[in-house]
């Protein structure tokens, strides 16, 4: 038996979907949370086993993880929220209720391995080269510089120009929001939990992840899903600084089979594992396919604002290789077919 955590939710359901497709027992817990479930999906498989509870409650982790062999821990709250009025949330959902299930797996003297959802997030910026200084790590972003349409990072040390580079696991973490700091706090509670207990932990740190089942416009969204939105109401899509930030927008589809590497290899693989395209494109670049996907108007062509939100980093893309190497995971989806059944996908409610 395989528990999904967070299993209702946006890639939760298609780890789900993929486990039942190979032919595994599946338990799923979900707190259906009306900031995440505006109504109940109707993509639940009855195949698998649901239980309805919030893990932050010590009786649904314990009976969440009774007679489980492997954990897939996709719970959290996402996105960068509205303010640090948000930070109790954060910290609860994500923090705390990995804490209790943590506690659960070693009251219940759990030898199986743990599959962690992390997050690109838990870098900040992505990795920078100085010409003269080499590899370094800029400080975050000045308001003063972001107001007068400065957007790239400088070298902390010359104030050069950097170029911008893909991010190894073993790059320095930075997290430069809270939905961050509770990522990497994850990663944190789940490596101590594993060299208490020997328990194998892999923490797959996912990229820019669209498709179907995304969760409507809301602060808590991806920039897809509120492009998507904004293009379904006849809007033209906001595009925040130059639009020129660089991404790696994976699919949902690719997220799910590398938890289902992670979760059935024939030996585990600890540590973190970037998950990703591999192709990084600019946040304008994505707005764009989805408007030729969208067949939107000329009128809601994206419209690049020069707004900056704070805790927004200018690029981060990653190093796929280790994961390719050590789990034999490679994105298989096609970015202009996957904008396409995007744009009519539905999304969640």
């Amino acid at each position: 038996m395989t528990l999904v955590t967070g299993g209702a939710g946006f890639i939760g359901s298609h780890v789900v979907d993929a486990l039942l497709a190979e032919g595994h027992r599946v338990r799923a817990v979900d707190a259906f949370l009306p900031a995440a479930h505006r109504e109940r999906p109707d993509y639940l498989d009855p195949a698998a086993e649901w239980v309805e509870g919030d893990l932050r409650d010590p009786d649904v982790a314990a009976r969440a993880v009774a007679g489980v062999g492997a954990v897939c821990h996709q719970a959290a709250m996402v996105g960068l929220g509205v303010d640090l009025g948000d930070l109790p949330d954060y910290v609860g959902h994500n923090d705390l209720a990995t804490a209790q299930l943590l506690r659960a797996l070693a009251v219940a003297g759990f030898g199986g391995r743990l599959v962690l959802a992390s997050s690109m997030v838990v870098y900040g910026e992505g990795r920078y080269t100085c010409p003269e200084h080499g590899v370094v790590a800029p400080a975050p972003r000045r308001p003063a510089d972001l107001d007068a349409g400065r957007f790239e990072p400088r070298c902390p040390a010359c104030g050069r120009s950097l170029e911008s580079g893909t991010v190894p696991e073993d790059a320095r973490l930075d997290p430069r929001s809270v939905y961050a700091a509770t990522k990497l706090a994850q990663e944190h509670l789940c490596a101590v939990f594993g060299n208490e207990t020997g328990v194998p932990v892999t923490a797959l740190r996912y990229h820019n992840v669209y498709g179907p089942r995304m969760p409507r416009d809301t602060p808590y969204a991806g920039v897809a899903s509120i492009f998507r939105s904004a293009f379904a109401a006849g809007r033209a899509p906001r595009v925040f600084e130059d639009g020129a930030q660089r991404r790696d927008f994976v699919h949902v589809r690719d997220v799910a089979h590398a938890n289902l590497l992670a979760l059935t290899a024939p030996e585990p693989v600890p540590g973190p594992l970037n998950v990703a395209s591999g192709t990084p494109r600019t946040v304008l670049d994505m707005a764009r396919a989805l408007a030729v996907a969208c067949d939107a108007p000329p009128e809601a062509a994206p419209v690049v604002t020069g707004e900056w939100r704070a805790g927004d980093v200018r690029h981060v893309v990653a190093s796929p290789r280790r994961s390719a190497e050590a789990l034999g995971f490679t994105a298989g989806e096609d970015f202009a077919a996957g904008m396409r059944e995007f744009a009519t996908a539905a999304l969640r409610g």
